[in-house]
């Protein structure tokens, strides 16, 4: 998965498994090598059948959706001590508004990012990363696929995400019209 090259964190006995494969295949003298399968998927690419999503119900607003989520978000950040939301420049309280706007055909900038294409794409990457961060909060921990199926299928914001996709690609303004076909949306999710 994308920003995992040697697995997930927090599983130092499969990293290590990983970079000694990676390894070894600097000794191999039958080169150039291309590995394309690993043996085993990691962990985290396994179904836990003891998760199950956040309620949320995929009729329901993106800001009545985003006020339900956001205490689990909160515990996720005290369960981990970290989080990686924060590259909008803005507050969750106000994505909503700013997502509206967007889909009302207004470009939108934040000022510490310059353009409306960055602005957005960054809300949709704040949206997505609150979103994985509230599925962790509680109980076992989901698999990668599990999080994206519920996000993309399940959720307001996926649909959001979606909806701000298409306003991209029709628009006139062809930075955001690049953001939005590359990365507001993952392409097996694209709908």
């Amino acid at each position: 998965m994308l920003g995992r090259p040697v697995c997930e964190p927090s599983d130092p006995a499969f990293q290590l498994r990983v970079l000694r494969m990676a390894l070894a295949l600097l000794e191999r003298t039958d080169g150039p090598v291309i590995l394309e399968d690993f043996p085993d998927d990691p962990p985290g690419w396994l179904d836990n059948p003891d998760w199950t999503a956040p309620v949320t119900d995929p009729s329901t607003a993106f800001a009545a959706e985003l006020r339900a989520i956001l205490p689990l978000w909160e515990t996720a950040q005290a369960r981990f001590g970290r989080t990686s939301v924060g590259l909008s420049f803005q507050a969750p309280s106000a994505w909503p508004d700013f997502a509206a706007a967007i889909l009302a055909g207004e470009l939108q900038v934040v000022p510490q990012l310059d353009t409306t294409a960055l602005s957005v794409r960054f809300l949709c990457d704040d949206i997505k990363a609150l979103y994985g961060e509230a599925a962790q909060a509680v109980g076992p921990a989901p698999s990668a696929k599990q999080v994206d199926t519920w996000f993309w299928r399940h959720t307001a914001a996926g649909a959001l995400l979606q909806a701000l996709r298409r306003t991209a690609m029709d628009s006139e303004n062809n930075a955001l019209k690049t953001v939005g076909g590359r990365f507001f949306v993952p392409t097996p999710w694209v709908a």
